[in-house]
């Protein structure tokens, strides 16, 4: 086992598997984005320009939700992105509470370049694992996500 914990064999087991899928998460996602950190990015950059990419338009707590991450994080984020001319923000007129994120021609250029490297990426490093794998990876994974039991 990897944890040095002398807990009892329930909690060693648990802390065995939660120390491995850190690290798996860890290695697959350092080694996938990569090309992101190549192109100036931040993880959470890369992930605003993509939620915007594939869902369209959206408000800044929409993307807070998506991302889950704070709502400060995320404005810090999208103000930087909004620097580089990548991301446009505006409050309309029907709604003056949120600002509304919007890809820019730049912005969608670069995502769009990005994406299918991004995509490959990820495809390469799951390749370990068959299909049905990566089906029963993906349901463990969602199971272990909805669980909010304390």
């Amino acid at each position: 086992m990897v944890s040095h914990y002398n807990g009892d064999s329930e909690q060693q087991r648990a802390l065995d598997c939660f120390i491995k899928l850190l690290r798996a998460t860890e290695s697959v996602n350092t080694e996938v984005h990569k090309s992101v950190f190549a192109e100036g990015l931040s993880e959470s950059q890369f992930g605003i320009l993509e939620a915007l990419l594939h869902l369209g338009t959206l408000n800044q707590n929409q993307i807070a939700k998506k991302l889950l991450k704070s709502g400060g994080n995320i404005t810090l984020v999208i103000d930087n992105l909004v620097k580089q001319g990548l991301v446009s923000k505006e409050k309309r007129s029907e709604d003056r509470r949120f600002y509304w994120i919007d890809l820019t021609d730049k912005g969608r250029r670069l995502i769009e370049h990005l994406f299918p490297r991004h995509a490959e990426n990820i495809t390469k490093r799951m390749a370990v694992l068959s299909p049905e794998e990566q089906l029963q990876l993906g349901e463990l994974c969602r199971k272990l996500g909805k669980n909010n039991k304390q």
